[in-house]
């Protein structure tokens, strides 16, 4: 069916896709003859930054594109877009090359818009055009912020909007930092370093603020070649743009967005009070992933950490909104959270001094696996090195007990609740040498006892984050390659994984709570998520998988011919269904003000959901099946 076709599948695309479904009807046909489906399989770097001429918009038809940033060895992500989204817009508006590398995270289909025709209907569709508009500092201003600014809470009261209500004089925390004219670049340079900011006013003879420098200009000066004795003002921009310190952050946002610029002074009665700059809005916005991440390793207090948790739902609204994955978005929760605990170590460290033993903090559980939603409790451990000098190893005890005691109070506070279990690093049970856990996987494997089943279940999904990380590899490698093939004792876990039976009565309706809190709810975690991760997790471990998250054993157990494709296929989408279901319906829940847990009522589901849910259930049975062959429960 060629494209000009009024029914084209891209012409139906673009009707079901923001912004352009709120395009005339000629419009949507016009780009729809204009444009291609182009295919990237999974892996194909589609952008590279600095190199990457930009000649289409690519909207997302299926898959998913991760934007990301290769600086000094390391890699940056930046954004995961998943279908319905774009990648490329903010180059073509400036006509430049990519400003980040774009890798194909699955095998992806987009529909690409040619430059030209993509200009020219924004030129004729001005809401386009606000659509599209985002931050510039970091290429992503919120491409719906019209929308957020009229949608009223859950709850039915209006939704606090610092972006649109705080004014700019409540961003300035210090006096910006001037220098005289005839300032050298390397001495600006210098200044910047010493006062840890981001700009640099010019005064001149009378006082008087006449330019600014920020370290966008003294990167491209460096890039450039130029002289670091050259006056500095020879790359200042001038005059410098203000606002007055009772306009509001939107009022500098849009400021921003229509001068191409990222620092504004604020004034008042002619004196320069401070100068703001876009990641300041963005962490006002409070809806950037990226922004959190930079808020929370700038945090110098355990305070300042504590109410960062409580921003995730709002990053996570807008991730869905942007139409990512469920799997992409609790992986970017986890990445969210791993930042805070990271950071709070970071500062106990520095509070109690470094630890006598060296150690790895692990994550379990959801954390582990990197699928967290709202409703992730601490499900943390301790793996400390082998030591031979028993004052050495009493010393570390000491040191270990009042690290995890105060960890487990600033979690708390930080909003993760305790683990039910007491499967946390402040349990003495939790914590232990390489060598003790070593012993204790092998005592699992070889004796297991009830309890030590579902423990080995938590504990098996393990995911070293911070410390000396050789350890939790190494003890996971002992994992790997002793319970590879150990039919015996991954019985022992196949058969509790089959006693889940699908929540499907015999008549295809679903089986709920019949009384107490969630009566007529459903458990969609342990009735619906649990099944999957159990098959997940003790396949990977009898064909010696270490991957220890759901979707990344699927990929891999699908890679080596463990499991058929047909089944692989299905499970992955049931798996992200039913764990996308159940993340939106927390988020409902936190903006509500509920405490988010893990019950939903079938009746408030869409019909298409009931259906899918139905479907996803259907499966488990398949997936038990596997089970029982491959370790022969039937007899």
């Amino acid at each position: 069916m060629r494209p000009s076709d009024p029914q084209s599948p891209i012409t139906t695309f673009l009707r079901q896709t923001l912004p352009f479904s709120d395009l005339p009807a000629e419009a949507v046909s016009h780009l729809a003859r204009q444009a291609t489906v182009d295919f990237f399989p999974q892996g194909t770097r589609i952008f590279t930054r600095g190199k990457s001429e930009i000649s289409h918009l690519l909207v997302i038809q299926k898959g998913a594109i991760k934007l990301f940033v290769e600086e000094n060895s390391a890699t940056r992500l930046v954004d995961i877009r998943g279908e319905g989204a774009s990648v490329g817009a903010v180059c073509l508006f400036h006509g430049t090359h990519a400003t980040m590398d774009a890798e194909a995270l699955e095998d992806t289909f987009v529909v690409a818009i040619p430059r030209g025709v993509f200009l020219e209907t924004m030129a004729r569709h001005p809401e386009l055009t606000q659509f599209y508009l985002k931050t510039l500092a970091q290429g992503a201003l919120d491409r719906a912020f019209e929308d957020i600014r009229h949608r009223p809470a859950v709850g039915g009261s209006e939704t606090t909007l610092p972006l649109f209500t705080q004014k700019l004089v409540d961003l300035i925390h210090r006096p910006p930092v001037t220098v005289p004219l005839g300032t050298t670049i390397q001495t600006a340079a210098r200044e910047m370093l010493r006062h840890g900011t981001g700009s640099l006013l010019f005064r001149e003879p009378s006082g008087g603020i006449c330019g600014i420098i920020t370290d966008t200009d003294l990167r491209k000066a460096l890039a450039f070649g130029m002289d670091s004795q050259a006056p500095a003002e020879t790359i200042m921009s001038t005059p410098v743009r203000t606002l007055p310190h009772s306009a509001t952050c939107f009022d500098a946002l849009t400021t921003m967005m229509a001068e191409s610029i990222h620092h504004l002074a604020v004034e008042r009665d002619g004196e320069i009070l401070g100068v703001i700059s876009s990641h300041d809005l963005l962490v006002v916005q409070g809806r950037s992933p990226l922004a959190l991440f930079q808020d929370i390793a700038s945090q110098g207090t355990f305070e300042g950490l504590y109410p960062i948790h409580g921003r995730i739902p709002a990053v996570v609204r807008t991730l869905i909104r942007e139409g990512a994955k469920a799997g992409h978005i609790t992986r970017l929760i986890a990445i969210l959270n791993d930042h805070i605990v990271i950071r709070l170590l970071e500062l106990l460290t520095a509070e109690i001094g470094p630890s006598p033993v060296p150690y790895v903090w692990i994550l379990m559980g959801s954390e582990g696996r990197q699928e967290q939603t709202f409703s992730t409790d601490q499900d943390n451990a301790l793996i400390s090195a082998d030591v031979s000098e028993d004052f050495v190893a009493r010393a570390g005890e000491v040191y270990f007990q009042a690290l995890t005691s105060r960890m487990e109070g600033h979690l708390l506070r930080c909003g993760i609740p305790r683990c039910p279990a007491q499967m946390m690093a402040v349990n003495p049970q939790w914590r232990g040498s390489l060598g003790h856990w070593k012993a204790r996987v092998d005592r699992w494997r070889t004796s297991p006892e009830p309890t030590e089943v579902l423990q080995s279940s938590v504990f098996f999904d393990f995911r070293p984050l911070h410390g000396r990380l050789r350890l939790g590899m190494e003890l996971r490698d002992h994992i790997t390659t002793s319970c590879a093939g150990q039919a015996v004792f991954l019985r022992h876990l196949a058969a509790e994984a089959v006693r889940s039976r699908p929540p499907l009565t015999f008549f295809k309706g679903f089986v709920v709570e019949k009384d107490g809190q969630h009566k007529n709810a459903l458990d969609i975690k342990t009735r619906g998520l649990l099944p999957f991760l159990d098959f997940a997790r003790v396949m990977a471990l009898y064909h010696g998988i270490p991957a220890a998250g759901t979707l990344s054993r699927l990929d891999a157990l699908h890679a080596g011919g463990h499991i058929s494709r047909d089944l692989y296929s299905e499970t992955r989408e049931a798996f992200e269904f039913l764990l996308h279901l159940r993340l939106v319906r927390q988020l409902e829940q936190v903006e509500a003000g509920q405490q988010p847990h893990n019950y939903l009522d079938p009746n408030a589901l869409t019909a298409l959901e009931k259906r899918t849910l139905r479907e996803a259930f259907g499966l488990v049975s398949a997936l038990h099946e596997v089970l029982r062959d491959t370790f022969h429960l039937r007899l």
